[in-house]
């Protein structure tokens, strides 16, 4: 008995002994073991030897099933790594993936979701229930790239770090010459500048109230009537921003100053912007059908060569004129007024969080976080934003691309690479730039130039991207929505003169009683966090 209890024993150390032996000799490999003994590589393809399968929800745009895109077959050949793909319907997206989280039968991949799906509140519970497995010690060993663009920039690694200290999502990263915009620029009407022979664009608001004024009296559109409409927007939807920063201003809600954060719509600086937006309201430089229209009767006057300044991703959107013909419209110029007599500019940080996330389901973290990471650098962003070569693109002999013929039922180059990519409309995990070695048109570097000169020397971050905790997320959301519906409102009244300015003191009263120092004090505790991560 005491013999055979010896041999136990002893089979037992020499089994762990072994194991010990196994584990070194892969680590002296660069490699590393998965749950279940999947060699994973750290560097080059294939991602691992054998195939395996995994499984991912992702919103879809509708263009092509996701398991016939050229891009996502032919990475799955150089990865080894194939999915079982689930893709709704955008709109019906955030509720497939609320039911999902909901029964614990979610895809081992939330790929794409964004922050409007997966919301900074949902990686936080989800997170902490252990839905989502942190990310971090991942990154360091699987996630080269990824990690060189954190190292690179340090407010990518506080932007994702939530406030229990994990990362439980990655984001895009957004390096494109557009990435700064706050939105879509505002945009002159070029052929009235050059009727009216202006050779220097507005610097202060002032300069641009002149100019609104020529637009509406002088008949810049030469057509003998008087139906020029100075500015127009929609709800103010695109125009608040760059009117909120001539006075100061660059966020319509919680924004920081300094290290001090406060709620922007009960500010003096807030009050000069509502008097101006007026008086521009009521001598008709503004559209008097700004809060009432859609956006498809903005884009009619404008192909009818009625608007002066308008607002737009590009000017053409809205014109309807030719690429060339764009290049003429100039960019608006930030302005200074007197009260805030140096620019201010909020700028996009080029970071959307929540688009990409391993679940607790997934057996292969390490070869998920491998599988992504291509995609943040320069060679996997190429691959995946315009497909592999043969469909879209070809290289010429000059070692540029060049852009090939597209198949005939398809409108446009874009209708056609939403068909061989997932990366159109929707937020892939990335880092988004320009794509090497493509050809760039002339309107193209115009966008880049009116980009530097404009946007990217004062663009500054209105709030950071941080997390609020659970109670915290609870506290703002009681508060915040009848709080966005009365400023919201408010504004419309106040710009129109439905409500006289003199009531400002009622508005500003009516705001304290929404709770609004808690409000801000709980994005002031926030904001402190992400200042110290």
């Amino acid at each position: 008995m005491k013999l055979k209890l010896a041999y136990v024993v002893f089979s037992l150390l020499l089994f762990t002994v072994l194991v010990a032996c196994g584990d070194d000799s892969a680590g002296e490999e660069n490699e590393s073991s998965t749950n279940d003994a999947v060699e994973v590589k750290k560097e080059g393809f294939p991602i691992v030897e054998e195939e395996i399968t995994l499984s991912l929800i992702a919103p879809g745009t509708g263009l092509e099933e996701w398991s016939e895109m050229e891009t996502l077959k032919q990475y799955s050949e150089m990865t080894n790594v194939d999915f079982h793909y689930d893709t709704p319907p955008m709109a019906d997206f955030q509720t497939k993936l609320n039911l999902a989280f909901a029964s614990g039968d979610i895809a081992d991949i939330i790929f794409a979701a964004g922050s409007d799906n997966l919301t900074p509140s949902m990686e936080v519970d989800y997170g902490k229930q252990g839905t989502l497995i942190p990310l971090e010690e991942l990154i360091d060993e699987y996630a080269p790239h990824f990690k060189a663009l954190m190292e690179q920039n340090p407010e990518i690694r506080k932007s994702i770090t939530t406030s229990d200290g994990h990362i439980y999502a990655l984001p895009v990263i957004n390096q494109h010459p557009t990435s700064a915009w706050p939105a879509g620029p505002l945009w002159y009407n070029g052929e009235w500048l050059d009727a009216l022979n202006i050779t220097e664009l507005p610097k202060t608001t002032d300069d641009l109230y002149e100019l609104l004024v020529r637009f509406r009296d002088e008949d810049p559109n030469g057509n003998g009537e008087a139906d020029e409409i100075p500015l127009i927007d929609v709800k103010m939807e695109s125009s608040r921003t760059w009117f909120l920063a001539a006075f100061g201003m660059k966020e319509w809600g919680i924004e920081a100053v300094g290290d001090q954060v406060r709620y922007a719509p009960i500010s003096d600086n807030y009050l000069e912007y509502l008097t101006y937006m007026n008086t521009l309201y009521e001598e008709n430089l503004l559209d008097p059908e700004t809060f009432s229209q859609a956006d498809e009767q903005k884009k009619a006057k404008g192909q009818e060569n009625r608007l002066g300044l308008f607002p737009d991703w590009f000017s053409f959107f809205t014109t309807g004129q030719a690429e060339e013909d764009a290049i003429n419209n100039p960019m608006f110029h930030p302005l200074v007024s007197d009260v805030s007599p140096e620019i201010v500019l909020p700028g996009n940080p080029g970071i959307n969080r929540g688009a990409f996330a391993i679940t607790k389901n997934n057996e292969h973290p390490e070869v998920s976080l491998r599988w992504v990471d291509y995609l943040y650098s320069r060679e996997g962003r190429d691959f995946f934003d315009q497909g592999p070569e043969g469909f879209l693109w070809e290289m010429g002999d000059d070692g540029e691309r060049v852009f090939l013929d597209i198949p005939e039922e398809y409108d446009s180059s874009e209708d056609y690479r939403g068909t061989l990519t997932p990366a159109y409309g929707i937020p892939v995990p990335m880092l988004v730039d320009l794509v090497e070695n493509a050809p760039r048109s002339d309107f193209d570097l115009f966008i880049e130039s009116e980009t530097q000169e404009k946007v990217d020397q004062y663009a500054e971050t209105a709030y950071p991207l941080t997390y609020l905790t659970n109670d915290e997320q609870e506290q703002i959301n009681s508060i915040e929505v009848d709080l966005q519906s009365y400023v919201e409102q408010m504004e419309a009244k106040f710009i129109t003169g439905v409500e006289p300015l003199s009531n400002w003191d009622q508005y500003v009263k009516t705001i304290e009683n929404m709770n609004i120092a808690e409000y801000v004090d709980i994005y002031q505790e926030a904001y402190d966090r992400w200042a110290s991560n």
